[in-house]
């Protein structure tokens, strides 16, 4: 038979085994092929029940995704028909899940009248990350299954449910002894069902799953997660769809999921996070680096600098359960960090993420030091200290001297030259940069910044190890700023120049939170630290110095001590976690605009987006045409793991494709030819923009 499909007899049963590697994808050739075996044993007298598996031991991560939004995704037999045919076929279908059943997968489970899992299978319903909805029954097979509420919860959530909480929940009839027993036991379970008369389709648990619910459930749901949902319309739909399910008989209720399918599949912003998706994907293909080059081994590291970046870098590796060393120059601020490591791991236990037990065990894969000959056999050194050239310069002078051969040397700065740093060291060559992001045992981004002679082999194995502590790999070259912060240079001088301008930093900031940003710029600034944020425009300070408004503003909030959150004031003022205008921002930026001859204005909401949004934009688009971000979606992945920008979005660079690049091109040149000495010196158009819309071109790539 195909190869997509194995199919046997064993006794009075068939068993289906899906093969479509990896992870047995449900696109239409693998639908068609399903069909077709379980429609073969359906007519098979002499086959009184079907076992559904996977091949190779893994059920189905679900449906195709490059499939979404073409012919192909309906293409017959559809998924919603095979699975309602699957439902009416008179013999009992067990599906025997190992590993995973997501999506589309645990779809095809719920079409099954039974569910047998391996202890360590993980399912769940994770279309709501790709902006859609369970569009294959799951929305109204799930609630009669588990209730309306639970169905809800898990839909919504996109989480994987372990074995035992699947089978505690009633999505598992029972459970094997282990992958390995999962088919046998499997068909034995079947021949219970068969002795017992068992029905192709037991009844549901709650054929009305609607009955015990308040009746303003619904709209006290949608009332009470509104504003948290911002402007996402998938959540909005996976809601619609519950309610039908709590409404409407079952063959109507699916009608009505393939409405609200097809809406969000067609939707902008389902297409930018399927965007994402491939983007994530294509993060760890970087052109010149052999997939099978020999990695270096990675069994210790050590991290230098104990503070709050130095400390979250550590707590990434004891989480991944790899031995660090944490080098201090004094004993107070290495017991100092050391605690600060404790403290965060006794939040995670209190809030039920860890156990006692593997507190202890992440602190006892962490060792402190005062002495670099403590480090000497550490196979990555990640350089954690003040971020000032010189200090970071000298100690890789020492690491040069100290680390053993072979050892990678990763530098933690966040805008500075990583070929300087590699130039003081007799090993350039094993010199990259690692970028983590705060809280780095939190945010998932990593930029990884390849120095102008970082080895093939280094890059690759930094680029495996950042995915085996949970990070996200994005490359960059070497730039100032590199990717992320290069970008929040214009982003954040147009904000900081608006205000001098005439609009308040409550304007700005709602302008940007409106578009649906984690926070605005400026609120971002005082999070990040107004202070740490004039310290690096000062590392660059000749790229500016003959602008006397550009940052003025940020200047003056940090010579009068106003850094932000942490010192109750900065763009806004601080009230415990309450942030709240401040007038005297208004004052000191209508002070400052009169001595910078800068007239005020009434500015309106289109301005200050197209002018903070264009220019950070317009320079990502630079970054590409440099070269120092290899694709688009690289520049969206920083931007949306590491600045909050919307992934139902998909990035800057997704979202000025969606806008239009003409748009954003004569956006820019409107703002030049209208903002005087600030337009003619500042809004200067990418030459690969121009090129771009010059050719006609939608997408952004070089050519």
């Amino acid at each position: 038979m195909n190869p997509l499909v194995h199919y046997r007899l064993d006794g009075q049963l068939a068993l289906i085994g899906l093969s479509r590697p990896p992870v047995n994808a449900l696109g239409q050739p693998l639908r068609a092929t399903l069909l077709k075996a379980c429609e073969r044993a359906a007519a098979d007298p002499a086959v009184r029940a079907i076992v559904l598996h996977g091949a190779n031991g893994l059920f189905s991560a679900g449906a195709d995704i490059s499939e979404f939004g073409s012919p192909a995704s309906h293409a017959a037999p559809d998924l919603p028909g095979l699975l309602l045919r699957l439902t009416r076929i008179d013999k009992p279908l067990i599906a025997a899940v190992g590993k995973l059943a997501l999506g589309g997968g645990l779809e095809l489970a719920l079409a099954c009248g039974y569910r047998i899992g391996e202890p360590g299978a993980r399912i769940g319903l994770p279309e709501i990350n790709l902006g859609l909805l369970p569009g294959a029954g799951g929305t109204q097979r799930l609630p009669r299954l588990i209730g309306a509420e639970s169905a809800l919860n898990m839909i919504l959530s996109g989480e994987q449910l372990d074995a035992s909480r699947a089978h505690l929940l009633g999505l598992f009839d029972c459970l094997a002894d282990g992958p390995e027993q999962l088919l046998e036991q499997a068909c034995g379970y079947a021949r219970d069902l068969l002795a017992r008369g068992a029905p192709a389709q037991p009844a549901a648990p709650y054929p009305n799953p609607g009955a015990e619910l308040p009746e303003d459930f619904f709209a006290f749901y949608r009332a009470e997660h509104e504003a948290r949902w911002k402007s996402r319309l998938a959540p909005r739909l996976v809601l619609a769809a519950l309610e039908a399910a709590c409404v409407l008989p079952l063959d109507e209720g699916l009608v009505r999921e393939q409405d609200l399918f097809r809406q969000a599949e067609a939707s902008r912003q389902s297409q930018a996070l399927r965007h994402v998706f491939f983007a994530e994907r294509e993060a760890g293909r970087v052109p010149g680096i052999d997939p099978a080059i020999e990695l270096r081994s990675i069994r210790q590291v050590a991290v230098i600098g104990a503070g709050t970046m130095g400390g979250g870098i550590a707590m990434n590796f004891a989480n991944a359960g790899i031995p660090v060393t944490v080098l201090e120059q004094q004993a107070d601020a290495l017991q100092r960090g050391l605690g600060n490591v404790r403290r965060n791991y006794e939040i995670s236990v209190q809030r039920g993420k860890l156990s006692q037990e593997q507190l202890e065990q992440r602190m006892a894969l962490l060792r402190g030091t005062l002495d670099y000959a403590d480090i000497a056999d550490a196979d990555l050194v990640i350089e954690a200290v003040f971020e000032k050239l010189e200090v970071k310069q000298q100690v890789f002078r020492t690491l040069d001297e100290v680390c053993k051969p072979g050892a990678i040397l990763a530098t933690n700065t966040s805008s500075l030259d990583v070929d300087a740093i590699a130039a003081v060291t007799r090993r350039p060559q094993d010199v990259i940069g690692l970028h983590f992001f705060s809280p780095a045992n939190v945010m998932r981004l990593l930029e990884v910044v390849r120095a102008r002679e970082t080895a093939p082999q280094v890059l690759a194995t930094t680029l495996k190890l950042a995915r085996r502590i949970g990070k996200l790999p994005v490359v960059s070259g070497v730039c100032f700023g590199f990717i992320g912060n290069r970008m929040l240079e214009p982003y954040a001088r147009e904000a900081m120049r608006l205000v001098l301008e005439g609009a308040t930093p409550a304007q700005v900031d709602a302008v940007l939170t409106g578009i649906d940003l984690n926070m605005g710029v400026l609120s971002m600034l005082d999070l990040a630290g107004i202070d740490v944020n004039y310290l690096v425009r000062q590392a660059n300070h000749a790229a500016f110095a003959d602008d006397p408004s550009y940052c003025r503003l940020g200047d003056e909030l940090y010579a009068q001590g106003r850094y932000g959150q942490k010192t109750g004031s900065g763009f806004f003022r601080y009230e415990g976690r309450q942030r709240l205008d401040d007038p005297a921002v208004t004052t000191l930026a209508e002070r400052l605009a009169g001595e910078l001859r800068i007239p005020r204005r009434p500015i309106d909401a289109g301005e200050i987006h197209d002018r903070c949004l264009f220019m950070l934009i317009n320079e990502g688009i630079q970054l590409l045409d440099e070269g120092i971000a290899l694709r688009a979606s690289d520049i969206d992945l920083v931007w949306i793991n590491g600045y909050g920008f919307p992934a139902h979005l998909g990035g800057p660079l997704h979202y000025a494709e969606q806008l239009g690049l003409d748009k954003v091109l004569a956006g820019i040149l409107a703002c030049q030819a209208s903002l005087g000495e600030h337009g003619q010196r500042w809004f200067q158009p990418a030459p690969l923009l121009q090129r771009l819309v010059a050719a006609g071109r939608t997408r952004i790539e070089t050519f």
